[in-house]
């Protein structure tokens, strides 16, 4: 591995980081500064994925900008037994009918993530790169990359997708086309993944949206420590049924 040189002054951010070869493995995420940027380069590929989210570290970038990979610090974190659900969002569900499924249309949510922030009316453009897409499709055969679908008379109108690895969810990104669709698929997950026994809803970056739900900052160590314990607990990922997927 070699760190990058000659950036001119708008790459600033990348300039001391390490850049990654085909083979080479990730550097300890601790090393990487506040910032929380690990590397760029390499690939996409299920196996490097795989390896990046047991040390930490997820990718994160725009088009016609090389991979970089990010272990932030602090880190936002969910613990499934310390869900809460807003008061608005308990009375809104028990007046609106939602249907959940897992994992019948990764394909379509993935998507439909990509689509909304894309073309929805913020415009606020999507690390989801056709290139990204693509590759948690792969992840998502292997059976390590899962859906969420939230539906209302036969319409996908919700979702969100993220990793399991261990008994850490890694939460990706999600989508509403109608009030509060989002939000009822996430609350289903979490009550579901606290009932198979999963330790944490790694949330990634600060947000206030998810902090209405229980989820809080912590330290990147404390969380890099938190993540080898949920490696190392036996847990797997269900479908609806209660069947292994």
């Amino acid at each position: 591995m070699t760190t990058l040189d000659g950036m001119n002054a708008s790459n600033a951010t990348l300039q001391y980081s390490v850049v990654l070869g085909i083979s080479d493995d990730f550097p300890d995420p601790r090393a990487s500064g506040s910032c929380g940027l690990v590397a760029v380069g390499g690939d996409l590929s299920s196996a490097r994925l795989l390896k990046a989210y047991r040390r930490g570290v997820f990718p994160w970038y725009s088009e016609g900008e090389p991979i970089m990979w990010w272990s932030p610090d602090p880190r936002m974190v969910l613990r499934p037994e310390r869900l809460h659900i807003p008061h608005g969002l308990r009375r809104a569900m028990k007046k609106t009918r939602f249907d959940i499924t897992f994992d019948r249309d990764f394909a379509a949510v993935i998507r439909a993530c990509r689509s909304v922030r894309l073309h929805g009316p913020k415009g606020i453009g999507t690390w989801i790169t056709l290139e990204m897409v693509d590759a948690y499709e792969r992840l998502h055969k292997l059976e390590h990359a899962h859906s969420v679908e939230v539906w209302q008379a036969g319409k996908l109108v919700g979702g969100l997708y993220g990793v399991v690895i261990g008994a850490c969810f890694s939460g990706e990104s999600m989508f509403s086309l109608v009030p509060d669709a989002s939000k009822y698929g996430l609350v289903m997950l979490v009550e579901r993944l606290r009932d198979w026994g999963f330790k944490m809803v790694d949330c990634q970056v600060p947000s206030r949206h998810l902090a209405q739900f229980g989820a809080e900052l912590i330290s990147r160590e404390h969380f890099l420590a938190e993540l080898e314990c949920a490696l190392l607990t036996p847990c797997s990922w269900k479908n609806a049924t209660g069947a292994c997927a």
